[in-house]
């Protein structure tokens, strides 16, 4: 399964687009099933309806957990590492992790969980975390997990949207030096949500908090009514898995539907090539398991493959600049994965935080999130790798499900900033406004896909028209990236950035239409208009300009008052970097506001603003122009 050199990458990648029935199905026999497909893949990409390895039967944990057992059972599956490094760290070998898992499931069939049912999950990044995701899994309950960034409304919009019956909390986590209230975000969010009966809480920062008779139970005391055997589930190819949600460019964010058995073996298959990943190696993803990132490079892919996966519970800067460095001289990391932002934001604190560190042990870097820019792709290679270990700058969605462009480690000739090539079975496709393709290398257009792939989404929850909309109605015959993309001279790839009204903040997916109507919400905004700009660390910040008429006080109060609103709507993951008060937005006479002039005046690029007098009011741009200039 796994790729060795370019010339079997070569061949792997065309068979895969002449046979791609025939290169899947053998792909998939490398994992454990308990009954065989009837037939590889069905689809269209019309309605969409998509189906991988039909009529098998399977439950992803056997192949996480119980096939490892005979050979592996007594090697590091999770190797836990505290946000606090005065802390011990904690080891989980495969035969623990499969016992508390298998625990773990039992307390979930207790507390009235069953096949099919949906479970919210806001954990700090804990083993327990993994074990609930594992244990949902395992009993085919259907996991939706929610970064532990966002406030109690942006949960309860979740928890409402896929009716969770079961939610799985802790009393609160750690984030460097400060302590984030779990239990009590979730107290606030569940006023508003009946569906949910019971809500599991961890110990982990033993911080006072609420218990509802009926509706609440400790975690530490359910375990002991169980016991730690438990039958994995049968479950279907196409049956749910989990639902994770994202932002999209309109104000609701969706729930990305994936499936058991395609997502598994795109997950492993990934994993094992992009990584170059050899048996006994650690392997550190800094992600968090509340983004897809750790869904797949975390759990599931890494297990899958019986490897060592090291699990950090802190941020990259506590309690210094060298945290991840610490990290990887004492686990000995073979393979960091980690995100432009991190590394952006640790080169900013030069090489102080380096000297005497011990990377030796590093063989494969990777980026993820968002394009990595030149300087810190450079800086990554140099100080970090020093310059013997490739760097796969890997480009996928929560949407893919896993990996789709990226260098193959030590097979893949890399260069700085570039995506480089598509993995085997992936089909890109460059097209233009009108869905024209832009064939020939040295070209730029919007990246669509188009041909299935196992990793992909198969719905949005409850709403299948919406996911055919997104993804599938842009461009007929096609799935849309939403992403711009050049492929030069070599016929590499490099992801432009978004094309919709999306942001990629430090690797994160917001919609301008999500911030701007929780900006609108807060009293006293008439309108607002969100658009992205260059930042430093973030690679996009968020650019508020807001029409604020009846200001009470100062104006620096009032945008506090609107942080904090977005803050209590969303999160402070969609907090606004810049907010300027205008006295009206650059709007079309048919009322549209023009977001490419803000984006412009936002990048400081106010020479060539196109022609303005078709403009509702043209005499607005200037005054924009001169209260950015102040800002």
């Amino acid at each position: 399964m796994q790729i060795t050199s370019f010339k079997q990458y070569e061949e792997d990648y065309k068979k895969s687009v002449e046979n791609p029935e025939q290169f899947w199905g053998e792909v998939a026999q490398n994992f454990q099933w308990r009954k065989p497909w009837f037939k590889v893949l069905s689809w269209n990409f019309n309605e969409p309806n998509i189906k991988w390895f039909e009529g098998a039967k399977l439950n992803i944990t056997e192949n996480c957990l119980d096939r490892h057992l005979a050979t592996n059972g007594d090697k590091p599956a999770i190797v836990w590492e505290p946000n606090n490094p005065e802390e011990e760290s904690v080891t989980y070998t495969y035969k623990m992790l499969h016992e508390r898992v298998c625990r773990f499931a039992n307390v979930l069939k207790r507390n009235g969980a069953k096949k099919g049912d949906r479970i919210c999950i806001y954990m700090p990044m804990v083993p327990e975390l993994a074990i609930a995701v594992l244990a949902c899994a395992r009993i085919g309950a259907v996991h939706s997990v929610i970064f532990g960034g966002f406030s109690a409304k942006s949960i309860a919009d979740r928890i409402n949207d896929s009716q969770c019956k079961v939610v799985i909390t802790a009393d609160g986590s750690y984030r460097g030096n400060k302590q984030i209230p779990l239990k009590d975000v979730i107290d606030d969010a569940l006023i508003g949500c009946p569906t949910v009966a019971k809500c599991i809480v961890l110990t982990h920062i033993r911080t006072p908090v609420s218990m509802l008779k009926g509706r609440d139970v400790w975690w530490e005391d359910e375990v002991k009514h169980v016991n730690d055997i438990c039958e994995a589930e049968e479950m279907d190819a196409e049956d749910m898995l989990f639902i994770l949600y994202t932002s999209g460019s309109t104000g609701k964010p969706k729930g990305v539907v994936h499936t058991c058995g395609g997502y598994m073996v795109y997950a492993g298959y990934t994993f094992s090539n992009v990584f170059n990943y050899q048996p006994g190696e650690v392997y550190f993803c800094t992600a968090d398991i509340g983004w897809i990132t750790g869904h797949s490079y975390i759990v599931y892919g890494p297990l899958s493959q019986g490897a060592t996966s090291v699990l950090f519970e802190g941020i990259p800067t506590y309690p210094s600049p060298s945290r991840f460095w610490d990290i990887v001289e004492k686990h000995k990391v073979n393979t960091l994965y980690t995100a432009p932002t991190a590394i952006r934001s640790l080169m900013s604190f030069g090489e102080e935080p380096l000297n005497g560190k011990d990377l030796s042990s590093i063989r494969v870097l990777g980026s993820v999130g968002e394009p990595i820019n030149e300087e810190a792709w450079h800086w990554f290679d140099e100080k970090i790798g020093h310059g013997k270990a490739p760097i796969v700058d890997t480009w996928w969605q929560t949407e893919t499900g896993g990996i789709m462009i990226s260098p193959i480690a030590t097979v893949t000739p890399t260069k700085p900033s570039f995506a480089t090539l598509p993995l085997p079975g992936i089909q890109p496709i460059l097209v233009d406004e009108n869905g024209n393709e832009i064939e020939g290398n040295g070209v730029m257009g919007n990246l669509c896909i188009k041909f299935p792939w196992p990793g992909m989404l198969r719905t949005t929850y409850g709403d299948h028209e919406r996911c055919k909309q997104t993804y599938f109605s842009t461009y007929e015959n096609l799935y849309f990236t939403g992403d711009g993309c050049l492929r030069d001279e070599d016929g590499y790839y490099r992801i432009t950035g978004r094309v919709d009204d999306v942001l990629n903040v430090s690797g994160h997916r917001i919609g301008t239409a999500e911030v701007e109507n929780a900006i609108n919400m807060h009293a006293g905004v008439v309108e607002s208009a969100v658009v992205g700009y260059p930042h430093d660390v973030k690679g996009q910040g968020i650019y508020a300009f807001v029409i604020y008429p009846e200001m009470h006080g100062e104006a620096e109060l009032s945008k506090k008052d609107i942080l904090q609103t977005v803050t209590r709507v969303i999160g402070a993951i969609a907090k606004p970097d810049k907010i300027l008060f205008v006295s009206g937005l650059p709007k079309t006479r048919s009322g549209k506001i023009m977001r490419r002039i803000l984006r412009k005046i936002a990048e400081g690029d106010t020479t060539n603003l196109g022609d303005t007098s078709t403009l509702l009011d043209p005499g607005v741009v200037e005054e924009i122009i001169a209260a950015a200039k102040k800002l």
